[in-house]
């Protein structure tokens, strides 16, 4: 076998190598859709209260091997271990949500004359999940758990660097008594596995995270065979404070160094008014001093290593040594450390200002009144996240209708729960993940008439 058919899984705090997985060809693809297709006409004709006891169990599964998931995370993403435990546990609570939506998949009755007519949400089939390196665990799950309560299968192509929970997952839900098949993991390089998970003809929709650039590719592809995709791509979240906010809460280092910045909802342009700019700037300087950086395996550790050498450069790239900032530690030696940095003398349109960097790196920008915050906001082709921060109850709700992006938080950080739908705007991306309608995406609806008027005379 050689190196262009396996994959090197290393751990990012330390560059050893942890695990050595085979990569799928574009043959091992087709086999699987294949099996896929078969497993997923069994699969949908379960009653849903059977598919959900099921889903179920495999909830119950996942939950009694969260440490194991947690620390398998840890060794190939590089994910603090409390961040690695919320992640599995996320895995957990969806399967749960959405076993409870494999029995609500409601059609409707429509009034017509002459006759009913009822609506039925149907699978789609086989659905191809693409999932990044960033979030592992519950973006794949995001993907591929709602798609398997409604009567799908999914065929699910981990990120390079990061198979390992995934296929753990697979090797769960087989345990748990799933039936084979309907969940099958298939790692892989992007540009071979990736490309013909897109291309199959018999994959009915494809669900990609990842980074603008590669979406488009993706929806491109997709566009040959009219297949829906669901896009969830890139970020440059403002976080605005006015100047009444909770200054404490609000400038939070986490809300742009959780997962070492590798986070499309990171709060990376850090909106301050400007009459407490320095107060801002004061606080900032101390928050980043105090970040503990290091062994992501240690309970007191705050902030891991980036993923890899490659993404270690690409934040480099954006940060000279003689840039103005405000600078925590990392360590040295083996791993891909970078430290917590606040930018301080970017004009709004810089490269490090607009450009999603993927790290533990925000950029520190004044505004002067309400209008100047929304017109900064919305200086970005992204639309994925934000924060807006405000004591004003009226100015909360004017800022927040007026910033083009898909979930804004009031006085606080919080852009995901597994209850509410998540998503961007601009090319931040297509579609809505999680929340009440998530089985729907995965569906088509069916509209069937019945007449009741009885043959002519």
């Amino acid at each position: 076998m050689s190196d262009s058919d396996e994959l090197k899984v290393l751990n990012p705090a330390t560059e050893e190598v942890v695990a050595t997985v085979p990569a799928a060809s574009e043959e091992d693809v087709a086999a699987a859709v294949v099996r896929a297709v078969r497993a997923q006409t069994r699969w949908a004709a379960l009653a849903p209260a059977d598919r959900a006891r099921l889903l179920r169990r495999f909830a119950d599964t996942v939950d009694a091997h969260i440490e194991e998931l947690a620390r398998l995370e840890v060794r190939e993403a590089g994910h603090t271990v409390g961040n690695a435990r919320w992640e599995a546990g996320n895995a957990r609570d969806l399967l749960l949500y959405a076993a409870g939506g494999a029995e609500r998949l409601l059609g409707k009755q429509i009034p017509v004359p002459g006759g009913w007519d009822v609506t039925f949400q149907e699978p789609l089939g086989v659905v191809g999940v693409i999932a990044p390196w960033n979030f592992p665990m519950p973006i794949a799950a995001w993907g591929s758990f709602p798609a398997l309560a409604a009567g799908n299968a999914v065929v699910l192509k981990p990120a390079e660097t990061t198979p390992l929970t995934a296929l753990r997952l697979a090797e769960l839900a087989l345990e748990a008594g799933l039936p084979e098949h309907v969940f099958q993991v298939l790692p892989g390089h992007g540009h071979t596995a990736g490309r013909a998970l897109v291309d199959h003809p018999d994959v009915a929709k494809i669900v990609f995270t990842g980074s603008t650039r590669t979406g488009r590719e993706v929806m491109e592809r997709c566009a040959k065979l009219v297949k829906p995709v669901t896009l969830e791509l890139g970020g440059k979240s403002p976080n605005v404070v006015f100047a009444d906010a909770d200054l404490k809460a609000a400038l939070d280092p986490f809300s742009f160094l959780d997962n070492s910045g590798q986070d499309c909802c990171a709060r990376t342009r850090v909106l301050v008014q400007e009459t407490v700019l320095e107060e801002a700037r004061d606080f900032l300087a101390d928050a980043l001093a105090a970040v503990v950086v290091g062994d992501p395996a240690d309970e007191k550790t705050q902030m891991g290593p980036l993923i890899s050498r490659q993404q270690l450069e690409r934040v480099r790239s954006y940060v000279p040594d003689d840039a103005p900032a405000l600078r925590g530690s990392a360590p040295d030696g083996p791993g891909f450390w970078f430290p917590p940095t606040v930018l301080t003398g970017e004009r709004h349109d810089s490269a490090a200002a607009c450009e999603e960097i993927f790290g533990p790196v925000a950029v520190l920008l004044p505004f002067t009144d309400e209008a100047d915050a929304i017109r900064l906001a919305n200086a970005t082709p992204y639309g994925l996240s934000g924060s807006i921060w405000t004591r004003d109850l009226g100015r909360a709700l004017r800022v927040s209708q007026a910033v083009r992006a898909g979930n804004l938080s009031v006085n606080s950080h919080s852009s995901v729960r597994y209850w509410t739908p998540f998503g961007g705007f601009k090319q931040s991306g297509l579609g809505r993940e999680l929340g009440p309608d998530a089985l729907t995406a995965f569906t088509e609806t069916k509209n069937v008439f019945i007449s009741t008027e009885g043959p002519a005379q």
